[in-house]
């Protein structure tokens, strides 16, 4: 098991310095202190307006910026972006509209100047990966609340960082993971919450999605810029993408809320695709030289977690071979199951599946009243079908009206650490490692996520 790792409890300007300097933690490994605030079911003050700055307006940027637009008690105050053209564009997204932010761009850290502001709420980041965790501390230690895309951290000392800092500054740090929203993962979820698959004994989830094409794409073509994502991809082998299957299931079992992950092991295959197009795209551009002499890590990957209550959950990655795009979700338990991919979705409570006209019956009993709210709107808005809205109006009408988030930091930190873990396990011959329990402890009287509105949902959707 790793060593708790020692923790001088910082206090005044100087804790606050030396934590916003990115306080390296040895071994990433446990702490031996109680939290300063446990920030699950925490609420912060409701505010009827929620002032935004979003950071990042590459691939998933414009998006947020038009789905926050759509959304009652928003102000987007700025937005922010290495290239000049990207934040203008964001800005464009936003004509007609009652917002006119104010730009930055041109300097590596810009960002840090729309963190700073007095008149900005939340800071909404949409960055490459490594810059997900600097840029929420940040924002949390100047009073902002911290929302990021996925995965919100990329190493076991930047989860405990997110972790200690949103407890010390009792700002919310969000990790913005989109398919928690998702209709059918809702519905299941309500189901799970009434009992209806009785004990969850398994869960199966995964990231399946042929990204080779996009990984090797320039930026000029709509590729990721100076191709990040392909660096994550080489010299990293394990489960690199866990968290879009892995929130759902984590909701429905009580993770970190009645249960805790244990431990997990971790496998690979070889690489059989990642270099060999890296070395024909080398032998046409001299832009992909150096790929051609990369480890990439293995296609599939497969990631198996046992929790404190002796529960399983299999999680899988593989973005480098040419499969249907899934993301399993599946939960058994020990009076029924639900599966998600291949489509159409399928629920049981015996040796066959529910029959069409069955599962119309649940979906009509079971889906939950957020989606009754918002899920009609939210698929004409669009995001990944509409679950991205959800999400983002979710986020909002919990912040105004003083309700404690779906998400916390917490799961920020523990779905995040299945990757730099799985890397561990992976490079070990699949040898079995520690989780950290990020709640230390409060996972036992933490309550389960409440999808229901709260008596709150008041929060209006902006039309035409």
């Amino acid at each position: 098991m790793d060593s708790r790792r020692s923790f001088i409890k910082k206090t005044g300007a100087v804790g606050i310095a030396a934590m916003s300097t990115g306080v390296a933690f040895a071994n990433g490994s446990d702490v031996a202190h109680s939290p300063q605030q446990n920030m699950s079911g925490y609420a912060a003050p409701a505010m009827n307006v929620v002032r935004i700055g979003i950071i990042g307006l590459g691939m998933r940027g414009p998006g947020a910026v038009k789905r926050l637009s759509k959304i009652q008690g928003v102000e987007i105050k700025a937005l922010c972006d290495l290239r000049e053209e990207k934040a203008k564009e964001a800005k464009e997204i936003l004509a007609g509209t009652s917002h006119d932010p104010d730009l930055y761009y041109g300097g590596s850290m810009e960002w840090k100047k729309v963190c700073e502001r007095e008149d900005i709420d939340l800071i909404y980041i949409c960055t490459p990966w490594n810059w997900h965790t600097p840029m929420a501390v940040y924002a949390m230690e100047h009073d902002k609340h911290a929302a990021t895309e996925v995965p919100a951290a990329v190493t076991i000392d930047e989860c405990w960082q997110l972790v200690e800092t949103s407890e010390r500054t009792e700002r919310h740090c969000m990790m913005l993971e989109n398919c928690c929203y998702d209709f059918f993962e809702l519905q299941t979820i309500n189901m799970a919450r009434q009992g209806y698959f009785g004990e969850l004994v398994h869960a199966e989830c995964a990231y399946i999605h042929d990204l080779v094409w996009l990984n090797f794409m320039k930026e000029a073509d709509g590729g990721y810029q100076g191709f990040w994502r392909l660096d994550e991809n080489a010299n990293r082998n394990g489960n690199l993408y866990p968290t879009h299957g892995l929130g759902p299931v984590c909701w429905a079992m009580n993770i970190n809320r009645g249960d805790r992950m244990d431990f997990l092991t971790s496998i690979s295959s070889a690489d059989f695709s990642m270099r060999p197009e890296a070395i024909r795209l080398a032998g046409e551009d001299a832009t992909f030289n150096r790929y051609a002499y990369e480890h990439y890590r293995g296609n599939m990957n497969t990631t198996m977690v046992k929790t404190e209550k002796g529960k399983t959950i299999m999680i899988q990655h593989d973005v480098s071979t040419i499969r249907p795009y899934s993301r399993i979700h599946l939960l058994s338990g020990t009076k029924g199951i639900a599966r998600k991919y291949p489509s159409p979705s399928r629920i049981a409570t015996e040796h066959k599946w529910k029959t069409e006209e069955e599962m119309e019956q649940l979906k009509k009993e079971y889906t939950p009243e957020i989606v009754q709210k918002v899920g009609d709107l939210a698929k004409q808005i669009g995001g990944h079908g509409g679950m991205d809205f959800i999400m983002d109006w979710r986020l909002i009408d919990c912040l105004r009206h003083g309700l404690s988030l779906d998400q916390d930091v917490y799961d920020a930190a523990l779905w995040s650490a299945i990757a730099p873990l799985s890397e561990r396990s992976v490079a070990d011959r699949s040898r079995s490692i520690d989780i950290p329990d990020f709640t230390r402890g409060a996972w036992r009287s933490n309550s389960p996520v409440d999808i229901s509105l709260r008596g709150a949902g008041t929060t209006e959707v902006i039309t035409g």
